[in-house]
């Protein structure tokens, strides 16, 4: 019964947020607040497999954000909704609960492929050149997002609110909590189970010293590959959903400042910490709400943070340590059972 306790509190817990938002016991607000608080846990989560497990310096993780959130919107109302571009549903909206996840993942896949802008350069560069080649890679993206009319362009794209209306009418429930929930523990799942395989272990390898993973037998070139494409992929994820909790995307949502946001995250939990990344994620959410009241100001007293804690605590929260490491209690909760 022990191994099954963490699903179990899972399933409740998804369950509670479910009669929660479905009775309104919580308001649209306070859900909102909830959901981005997951797409950022799973942004964090996966930019410190490459910056903090790996040791690399990615600084361009929203352009594949907005690979997922484009892809998936565009699948998504061509699929379910009536568009004045794609003309008439090619489905009938009733399958969207169905489909939904699949629509997800494909978003997921496309910014996974578009990784490989990043993972192939990888392979001679480091550091300062790297960060420079995925700060051009979401600049690429987003580039070409404005130039393609058919959807929107500059002035973005819409629709997906039909596509979530679609999946309420078939079934009463509130999905878009529903599914970040089980997205957001799905990628936390992922990653942890990545990095602690045996062929995930590359990964820290390649942090401590490149060239003696490599001739520790460790392919060094195929393990930049495999995380940036998954971290890449799980940005896509995050982008999906973050397109259809809005209803609407613009490249404006996918710039630099967004890539920041992420980064501030990663470095505010602790490099190479996935606890830390899921804290900080949750943290710096209730921040940026907290701060909304001064507007424009707040992008001076965020950097400003970032300062003190590069100042006071370069490690981050966590450093590189896990919650066991705090509460010894919670390690039959991260041992994985075959």
């Amino acid at each position: 019964m022990k191994r099954y306790n963490v699903q179990i509190i899972l399933a409740v817990a998804l369950a509670i947020l479910a009669y929660l938002a479905q009775e309104e016991i919580i308001g649209k607000y306070a859900l909102s607040v909830l959901m981005f608080m997951g797409i950022n846990v799973i942004l964090s989560t996966s930019l410190n497999l490459v910056n903090g497990y790996m040791g690399e310096f990615s600084c361009g993780h929203a352009g594949f954000m907005a690979v997922g959130a484009y892809v998936s919107s565009v699948l998504g109302v061509m699929l379910f909704a009536k568009d004045k571009v794609f003309g008439p549903a090619l489905l009938d909206p009733s399958l969207s609960i169905w489909v939904f996840p699949l629509i997800v993942i494909i978003g997921g896949i496309a910014a996974a492929l578009a990784g490989l802008l990043v993972a192939i350069p990888s392979f001679k560069t480091r550091g300062d050149y790297l960060a420079i080649i995925t700060i051009a890679a979401n600049y690429i993206v987003i580039s070409v997002v404005e130039n393609i009319d058919t959807i929107g362009g500059a002035r973005g794209f819409m629709g997906m609110k039909s596509v979530v209306k679609a999946m309420g009418k078939t079934i009463d429930m509130p999905w878009m909590p529903i599914w970040v929930f089980i997205f957001t523990i799905l990628s936390v799942w992922i990653i942890r189970r990545f990095i602690s395989s045996t062929f995930g272990k590359g990964v820290p390898a390649i942090n401590q010293d490149e060239i003696a993973a490599e001739i520790m037998s460790v392919n060094t070139n195929k393990m930049k590959m495999v995380a940036f494409m998954l971290s890449s992929g799980l940005a896509g994820v995050a982008g999906a959903l973050f397109a259809y909790i809005l209803g609407y995307v613009n490249p404006g949502s996918f710039t630099i400042l967004k890539s920041t946001e992420v980064l501030v995250m990663v470095y505010l939990g602790g490099m190479g910490s996935l606890s830390g990344s899921v804290l900080s994620a949750i943290l710096f959410t209730l921040l940026l709400e907290a701060l909304r009241p001064l507007q424009i100001i707040k992008w001076v007293v965020v950097p400003f943070l970032l300062i003190l804690l590069m100042q006071f605590r370069p490690e981050g929260i966590m450093g590189n340590r896990e919650l066991p490491d705090f509460f010894p209690r919670l390690k039959r909760f991260y041992a994985f059972k075959d």
